[in-house]
């Protein structure tokens, strides 16, 4: 099983490859590539996460060089459960994105541009969560940098150009700092290998680990966009099209919380930052879903809600223990499946209505009953209803936070409650405003997006001799000329809408098979407080 460990890093790349070989002509074959290939790391993914809960971590040295020497690849029980949601998410996401053919239909966007992008990203994301050592995982950072870049900019408008170029100025200074987080680790240890640091580390005086501590808690703060180091994420994520907003913001923000899960556990030990890691977590529950309050735009919203959630996961590293870190695994998962959920279904909103902004929508649940359902049952989720998995997650973190006892961690579990109700609050203001109340007046506006082309069928192969009467494409929409009004009877491509039900359907799940996830929560809990099995099955016993 061993030989399995490097494939979600290899196959992805490997498609990338053969998509780029192919030419931009052969549509049908870009997409039966992508979707086979994703469908096949899925299936890896879930044979490592079974073989990594019954017999432990899976590692291999490549080119057989033993650490620090050589590339170290890792799958535990938490590598392997964000390895499975990873890969069914972004299998759901592609499907949806190829059902809009977002890509293939902008003028101004190069051809094909999207699956070679979109499938490095993917190799990226699993190369962070298999990494072994500290080069690795910045090599996995660079790896989505690199294809975040090239999908945030897609169709080369002025506001995702702005907006990528927000993300990458950021994305840079961070990764300048995880050099100079690197560097003084190897000059301080000599390696750079997770299970040496684990050793060496502790071997350090305090001041040099806390320094390498600090330099490497911030660039995961950045990554995992936590207060005050979130400013950009409200910018940058909204003006992208939706299948790429809803994998960033269900997926990208998460290899953050995960490095800091990893290094807070594996290298620096014994919980001495639960003090700071509980304010970080106070701010962004409190100043997140506060921000969401304030907007009326739909993805900015789920932007600050993003914000806020990311609170809940450092509750869980704050409190340190093994049920506080199981929940907050718990609520990871959970998380990446909803956060991305509801950015499709936003997706649809746009699509069918033009416009994601809350005071020029209305009626929707009349109008597209099935759009208000797919809407509804994440939102409910995000909120914490029960007996949803958002419920679980939550009350598995308060739980821990009670049994801690201590003042901060009940601030914090008062914080958790106060979050939750605002945010139910968010979602309901959506859906009053969006799908309850009567539709307002649609009155002309100069530059108001209409409808876009509908391609349910997917003819993507047939002639384009028409392409010049098309309206001009940003994306999911297209830009009315003046005078033009808001129209509200596109259809959405059965494709995106099936995508949208599957992506449902994974988040409901989550609390058919509650048990079995937070089972596995529970022992990759216990696996990576323990430090050992981990350590010892890299170098040995």
């Amino acid at each position: 099983m061993n030989a399995l460990v490097p494939l979600p890093v290899v196959l992805p790349l490997t498609a990338c490859g053969l998509s780029m070989f192919i030419g931009p002509r052969l549509r049908l074959l870009h997409r039966l590539i992508g979707i086979g290939v994703l469908a096949a790391v899925l299936a890896v993914d879930i044979v490592l996460l079974v073989e990594a809960d019954r017999g432990g971590p899976l590692v291999v040295h490549l080119g057989d060089f033993a650490p620090p020497l050589g590339v170290t690849l890792v799958v535990d029980r938490l590598a392997a459960l964000m390895l499975t949601v990873s890969g069914a998410v972004t299998l759901i996401v592609l499907i949806y994105a190829l059902g809009q053919d977002m890509v293939d239909r902008e003028e101004r966007a190069p051809i094909a541009v999207f699956h070679p992008a979109y499938l490095v990203l993917v190799s990226g994301v699993s190369l962070t969560f298999l990494a072994g050592d500290l080069v690795n995982l910045y090599v996995g950072f660079e790896i989505m940098l690199m294809a975040s870049f090239v999908l945030l900019t897609v169709g080369g408008t002025e506001p995702r150009l702005r907006a990528g170029s927000t993300y990458v100025v950021v994305s840079l200074v961070s990764s300048l700092v995880f050099l100079a987080g690197i560097a003084v680790a190897y000059a301080a240890c000599g390696t750079l290998n997770f299970a040496q640091l684990a050793v060496r580390l502790s071997e350090l005086p305090m001041g040099v680990r806390g320094l390498i501590e600090a330099l490497l808690l911030t660039v995961f703060g950045v990554k995992a966009a936590v207060f005050p180091v979130a400013a950009w994420l409200p910018d940058s994520y909204p003006t992208a099209p939706a299948p790429v907003t809803a994998v960033f913001a269900g997926l990208l923000t998460k290899v953050g919380v995960y490095s800091i899960l990893r290094s807070e556990t594996l290298l620096f030990p014994g919980n001495r930052l639960s003090l700071l890691f509980m304010a970080v977590a106070f701010a962004s529950l409190l100043i997140g879903v506060l921000g969401a309050v304030a907007q009326t735009d739909l993805k900015r919203l789920l932007s600050f809600t993003l914000v806020s959630h990311i609170g809940f996961m450092l509750y869980g590293i704050a409190l340190g223990s093994r049920d506080g870190i199981g929940g907050a695994i718990v609520y990871t998962a959970h998380h990446i499946t909803v956060q991305t959920t509801l950015f499709l279904a936003a997706g649809l909103l746009e699509r069918r209505y033009g416009t994601t902004e809350l005071t020029r929508l209305g009626g929707a649940a009349r109008t597209a009953p099935l759009l208000a359902v797919l809407w509804f049952v994440p939102a409910m989720n995000l909120a914490g209803i029960p007996p949803l998995s958002g419920f679980i997650g939550k009350l598995g973190l308060m739980r821990a936070g009670a049994a801690d006892g201590g003042t901060d961690a009940y601030v914090l579990l008062g914080a958790c409650a106060v979050a939750s109700l605002l945010t139910l609050y968010v979602m309901v203001k959506v859906w009053n405003l969006a799908f309850w109340r009567a539709a307002p007046s649609q009155l002309p506006l100069e530059g108001t997006v209409l409808e876009d082309v509908d391609d349910s069928d997917d003819s993507d192969d047939s002639d384009d001799s028409d392409a010049s009467e098309r309206p001009r494409s940003t994306g999911a929409v297209a830009v009315a000329p003046a005078g033009a009004c808001v129209r509200t009877t596109a259809r959405v491509p059965r494709v995106m809408v099936g995508a949208t039900v599957a992506a449902v359907l994974l988040g409901l799940s989550y609390t058919v098979l509650a048990a079995p996830l937070t089972g596995i929560a529970d022992r990759s809990a216990a696996e990576i407080l323990a430090r050992t099995p981990y350590i010892a099955a890299v170098l040995g016993p």
